[in-house]
């Protein structure tokens, strides 16, 4: 009897040891994740700081569109990490509140490439058509462009939004979830469906930055004097189509998680966790170290506002107007 006890009571030991480790992983997991968030937030706040302080930011159309990227990476940030807390917190949301949050992270996630295709037609026209820039890339038409993407980016994202209006009745509504977007796939075929479209969207979109990417290169060889910007815009183009693979991986993921769950699910929560950091985190900060850190005039004021204005690099006359 006693040996009994004392094997029942090492194994219980143990159990609470492994339990326990497994604890201390996560939370230690969870807190990286979290610091990472906050320094991407600080740096893409203060990069919106930076366009919205200078006059010449805001009436230039390329500022423009970095800005409202910067703005929707920031807001997806947000939600995406407030959704990792919920789950890690085990919160349940009614599903009415979960689809508005859901339908408004999708259509925030199509905004992103659509407005990557945006800022590659913007250095496409700089360096391509060079004399009709100033006159294409108005103020008025960049926001009419920012207008026709987020009409655009609704359309194309609430289509599981009007299924479950049209299917579900009120009191699906009321009923708790944990908050995730496959609690709106009520039929196999929605999240086939959206599969096809999306890999459909992406595969258009990286066809056009292909084609701004040969056309740039093609003025960079034959224009000797717009060598260097069109260069530039090149490698503008290349990280933009990076950040574009990037999002696209994103899509491949939950098929991935779910085959390597039904092996081991141990590995399932470590390759998830990679998956968050790598595809879902770096690249919401990866527009502004394409457009912000790249750019000579933009990273003066933003190493400067970075360091709460300490630094002495940047003279009175460029923070001014």
């Amino acid at each position: 009897m006693n040996s009994e006890f004392r094997n029942t009571s090492q194994t219980n030991t143990s159990k609470v040891l492994i339990l326990s480790q497994s604890t201390m992983v996560a939370n230690s997991k969870m807190a990286v994740a979290q610091v990472l968030v906050c320094i991407f937030l600080y740096i893409n706040c203060i990069m919106l700081f930076s366009f919205f302080i200078k006059d010449s930011f805001r009436q230039d159309s390329r500022y423009i569109l970095f800005a409202h990227m910067l703005l929707v990476d920031t807001i997806v940030l947000l939600m995406v990490d407030l959704g990792v807390l919920m789950s890690y917190f085990y919160l349940l949301l009614p599903a009415g509140l979960c689809i508005l949050i859901c339908t408004f992270m999708e259509v925030l996630t199509t905004y992103i490439p659509l407005t990557l295709t945006a800022m590659c037609l913007e250095r496409y026209i700089a360096i391509c058509i060079p004399l009709r820039h100033a006159e294409i890339s108005t103020i008025q038409r960049t926001m009419l462009g920012i207008l026709l993407i987020w009409i655009l980016g609704f359309i194309f994202s609430s289509t599981d939004l009007f299924i479950i209006i049209v299917t579900q009745p009120n009191s699906f509504y009321f009923v708790d979830y944990i908050c995730s977007y496959e609690m709106m796939l009520l039929y196999i075929w929605q999240a086939d469906l959206r599969s096809v479209s999306r890999l459909l969207l992406f595969l258009a979109i990286f066809i056009f930055i292909l084609f701004t990417y040969v056309k740039i290169m093609y003025v960079a060889k034959a224009a000797s004097a717009e060598k260097t910007s069109a260069f530039k815009a090149r490698n503008t183009v290349i990280l933009h189509a990076v950040q574009l693979l990037l999002s696209l991986t994103v899509l491949i993921c939950p098929f991935v998680e779910t085959a390597i769950m039904q092996v081991d699910f141990q590995v399932f929560l470590n390759v998830r966790y990679f998956n968050f950091i790598i595809f879902t985190l770096f690249p919401r900060c990866l527009s502004s170290l394409i457009y912000g850190v790249r750019d000579d005039k933009f990273n003066m004021v933003f190493q400067h506002y970075l360091i709460c204005g300490l630094s002495k690099k940047v003279s009175s006359s460029i923070l001014s107007g």
